[in-house]
This record gives C-alpha cells, sequence and structure tokens, in this order.
C-alpha cells in the first residue's frame, strides 16, 4: 500500500483522489506520478474525509471528480452540504478524456484550470476497432457461434484490402484507427467538424448530412469515433442504414446515442447492414432482454474499449507534465476548461 501523507499537512502537493479506472488501483497511479515527479509531494487520499481535509489545502487535484461535500471558490461559504471549500484549488486534472459529468460553470467561476485524459486510448481503442473489422471481415464471429454448436461448415468470408473505410472524427482515436489501417491497402474517408484543415485520411468531407451519406454509401466500414454533439446525435438513423451497402459494418467506440437504436435494429433485421460492433450502446447498460443480444452478426461489448493496462502510466504523462507546465505558467496540455 503507498504511504499517505498527513490529511492535516498544510501544503499537500499534488493530491490523487482514491477513485479506481477499469479496476485499476489508485495507489499505481501515484506511483507513476512519483516516478514523474520526484521532488514533487503526491497525496493519495485513501478514504472520502481525507479527499475532503486535503481538498481545503491543494493546489493541484487529480480524479475523475471531485468528492461530495466539497465547493469551489472563495465565493462559496461552508454549509452542511458543502463541509469544506476548495478555495486554494488551481488546477485539476480529470483522469477522463470525457469532461461532460463535471460542473464545468463551476470551474470556470472559480477560475480553476481542468485537463483531460485525451490521448490515453488510442493505441487500445484503435486496436479494438481493427480487431472488429477483422473479425467481420474473415467472420470470425460465425466461427465462434458455429464453434459453440460444435458445427463444421463453411461459410463465406471477405478481405479487408480495397475496402473503403468511414472513419467520424478524426481526434486522437479516428486518427490512430486511420494509421493502423494503412498496413491493409484500405481507402479511408474522415469526417470532421472543419474539413479544411484535412487529415491523415485519405480523403476529408464534414459532417453535413449530403457529405456523410455519399461517405457511407461508399464505404464497407463505417467507425463512429466522434464526440456526442447536437450536430451527431442520432446521425445513424434510419435514413443512414438506407444509405450503408449491405455489406457495411457499424462500429461505435463513441457514445451510444449517436446510433439511433430502433433504427439500427430494424436495420439489421431487415439485412440493410451486414453486422455491428457496438461498445457502447443506448440504452447503456443494454437490458438483458433487448433484441440486439439476439442478432449472431451484432458483437457487443460492455463498454470495454477502453480498457489498457497501460491507463495509469499514459495519464501520469499528462498529469506530470501539467504540473510541471503549472509551476512555470507555460500552457496546459489537454487543457478544457
Amino acid at each position: 500500500m503507498t504511504d499517505v501523507t498527513n490529511a492535516n499537512t498544510p501544503d499537500p502537493g499534488v493530491v490523487v483522489l482514491k477513485q479506481k479506472i477499469h479496476g485499476l488501483p489508485a495507489e499505481e497511479y501515484v506511483e507513476c506520478l512519483r516516478e514523474r515527479l520526484p521532488d514533487q509531494t503526491i497525496t493519495l487520499a485513501q478514504t472520502p474525509v481525507e479527499e475532503r481535509e486535503l481538498l481545503a489545502n491543494a493546489q493541484i487535484v487529480t480524479g475523475h471528480s471531485l468528492p461530495t461535500g466539497v465547493a469551489l471558490g472563495p465565493d462559496h461559504n461552508i454549509s452542511a452540504e458543502n463541509p469544506v471549500v476548495a478555495d486554494n484549488l488551481s488546477l485539476f486534472g480529470c483522469v477522463y478524456a470525457g469532461t461532460g459529468h463535471l460542473q464545468t460553470d463551476a470551474f470556470e467561476t472559480a477560475d480553476i484550470a481542468v485537463t483531460n485524459a485525451s490521448g490515453v486510448h488510442g493505441p487500445n481503442i484503435s486496436e479494438h476497432v481493427i480487431g472488429g473489422i477483422l473479425s467481420f471481415a474473415r467472420q470470425f464471429h460465425l466461427a465462434w457461434h458455429r464453434g459453440e454448436r460444435s458445427e463444421w461448415r463453411s461459410f463465406q468470408s471477405y478481405e479487408l484490402k480495397d475496402s473503403t473505410v468511414c472513419v467520424l472524427g478524426l481526434g486522437t482515436i479516428g486518427t490512430a484507427v486511420t494509421k493502423r489501417l494503412k498496413p491493409f491497402d484500405v481507402h479511408t474517408i474522415g469526417v470532421r467538424y472543419s474539413p479544411e484543415k484535412g487529415g491523415p485520411t485519405d480523403e476529408v468531407v464534414g459532417f453535413e448530412d449530403a457529405a456523410v451519406y455519399e461517405a457511407l454509401a461508399r464505404s464497407e466500414y463505417a467507425v463512429i469515433a466522434c464526440p456526442l454533439s447536437d450536430l451527431t446525435a442520432g446521425l445513424f438513423n434510419a435514413e443512414a442504414f438506407r444509405t450503408m451497402p449491405p455489406e457495411a459494418v457499424l462500429i461505435n467506440i463513441a457514445r451510444g446515442p449517436i446510433v439511433d437504436t430502433d433504427a439500427l435494429v430494424r436495420a439489421i433485421q431487415a439485412s440493410e447492414i451486414r453486422g455491428a460492433l457496438l461498445d457502447v450502446t443506448d440504452p447503456e447498460p443494454l437490458p438483458p432482454s433487448h433484441p440486439l443480444w439476439d442478432f449472431e452478426n451484432v458483437l457487443i461489448t460492455p463498454h470495454n474499449s477502453g480498457h489498457t493496462p497501460q491507463y495509469w502510466e499514459r495519464l501520469a504523462d499528462i498529469v506530470a507534465e501539467n504540473v510541471r507546465r503549472f509551476d512555470t505558467d507555460k500552457s496546459l496540455k489537454n487543457r478544457v476548461i
């Protein structure tokens, strides 16, 4: 167990909240930070009480969210609901890539910088995507189901070579997917909010309906790697599925509501597409009685593509660099607020 600095220490240094990611203990995160910041005090809060006590003095904190009972900024008074005011907090290093769960208005009002974990998922999620594409290309899912029945029966399969892959979203994950696709000799179409910026794909288009549908009409694989927004919510609806070729495969490793689930079920039932790999669903978790579980050509993983044993190592690189930059007033990496 990692040693813990006394919670009453006036200057606790960098405070790590006791919040687990993918079953990885926070103690491992502390060790990674200590390796990278040997001259800094790294304090692990072992309990919710210690978290609140440490936040009363901490300047830099890292975790997925602040614990209950902590108010932000000097304008907040101690109350029964908020027994602690984190009025020294200047930098919060969120351990998630997404920060939609945070009270962003409160951080902004209190002038607290927030950074995220963007970039840590590139290798693992892109490997998940490539694994799914290859599984559908070589029909491994059919082999698996027939193997469960001890059924020796041949099936047709495909080649990934010369296919077209549409990657929606060219951030860290979309770029990593594109990079790993290059050795397979495929044609790639990237979809991004600012197509004039170009990108790593053979073609780049915007998120306008006409451009997206034209790209989907030419693609054997569609990889959703974009954020959920007003523009992308329900993007894969009945019209999108009718546009996709019948041999197309949908892969969603982004957010469930980007896909209209009822429309997807109907598209699978009508053989409008060849199949789907879903790491995220809407609703999530997917109820046991949902029809998507029953399709042989739908592979579902429980929001698991982000799991990697290297999570803390990669995150510690980002947070340690920001601690160093914070001390020198340099621009922070991955700053979202």
